[in-house]
């Protein structure tokens, strides 16, 4: 039961982060508005859409889970700051949905983080 639980933990915040990403790579109207708006059209959008892909793939991995989380909180953490100074909470009628789908993936990062934190200490211990 804990191992499925990890599992579902770790699968909420990738399947949120690969479903923006036919967004972002395929320049889609609502994407490139909210990049332009943050000055950051297009090379932010597809950095930003790289980053989140390894993200997923580092959460999806079990040795790599943590680092993957600790790269997709600060994504998170960044869309949260552009949404709260710069996009507002709803873009473009969108009814707030990307700000809070930033919010869930943050949450189940930090989770991800608090659960695997033994593999961000190991990078600090001595062998």
């Amino acid at each position: 039961m804990k191992k499925l639980v990890n599992w579902v933990i770790r699968l909420v915040p990738v399947i949120i982060m690969l479903q923006t990403l036919y967004f972002k790579f395929s320049a889609a109207p609502e994407s490139v508005y909210i990049f332009s708006k943050i000055g950051m059209e297009p090379y932010g959008r597809i950095g930003i859409g790289v980053l989140e892909l390894i993200a997923s793939i580092l959460i999806l991995i079990p040795r790599t889970t943590s680092y993957g989380a600790v790269l997709g909180l600060g994504l998170m953490l960044g869309a949260i700051q552009f949404h709260v100074t710069e996009l507002g909470i709803e873009v473009q009628n969108d009814g707030g949905k990307l700000f809070y789908l930033a919010v869930i993936v943050a949450v189940f990062c930090v989770l991800l983080i608090a659960i695997h934190r033994k593999q961000i200490f190991s990078l600090f211990s001595k062998k």
